[in-house]
């Protein structure tokens, strides 16, 4: 993307110069060397940062700046450093880190696959019918399922192993060959 003075100048649109001279919003024809001669400057386009990793704020010129989000609990402080403590609990109370964060929606996942199959138990207590063998199966496997990612996440010592539970297994041709490890859960039924 082309920028003047570290703003974008968007084709299409006519710009001003630091001079008053406004410039035609055919300016994207110009040649490269008519751009940079009136101070335009190429600048690469960035892809948008990954909200699940990145804090980010778009600049003037198109570029991000970015700001990786915790892995661990932050702890809260007030504004003299003193630990803030909950009442209730006389913990000290913190936010959340990525690691824990997708903890609990691992442990939600889990629950929202068990719950499918509930129905079965809950008939197996009313009329005494047995539970299908592939329903046990299943629900052994979501929990087993739900230790692994629990366990991978735990162990991410920074960002990029972090991130590296995301990315889905491709063969040589680019094609799936699995789940990413963070949402490698079993078929349901």
């Amino acid at each position: 993307m082309w920028t003047y003075n570290g703003k974008r100048i968007r084709e299409g649109r006519a710009w001003t110069d630091d001079g008053g001279v406004q410039h035609p919003a055919n300016w994207h024809i110009w040649s490269e060397d008519e751009k940079i001669a009136h101070g335009l400057v190429w600048v690469a386009p960035q892809t948008k940062p990954d909200e699940r990793f990145y804090w980010f704020s778009q600049n003037a010129d198109g570029t991000y700046t970015t700001t990786p989000k915790s892995l661990e609990d932050i702890p809260t402080v007030d504004e003299d450093g003193v630990p803030v403590i909950d009442p209730d609990t006389l913990v000290q109370l913190s936010t959340p880190g990525l690691k824990s964060q997708w903890i609990a929606q691992t442990k939600q996942t889990q629950g929202s696959l068990l719950a499918q199959t509930d129905w079965a138990y809950i008939r197996q207590q009313d009329t005494g019918t047995a539970v299908p063998a592939d329903i046990q199966q299943y629900r052994d496997e979501v929990r087993l399922a739900a230790g692994i990612i629990e366990g991978q996440i735990a162990a991410c010592a920074d960002l990029d192993a972090f991130k590296a539970l995301f990315v889905v297994p491709v063969d040589a041709n680019g094609d799936p060959t699995g789940n990413a490890p963070i949402h490698n859960w079993p078929d349901e039924l």
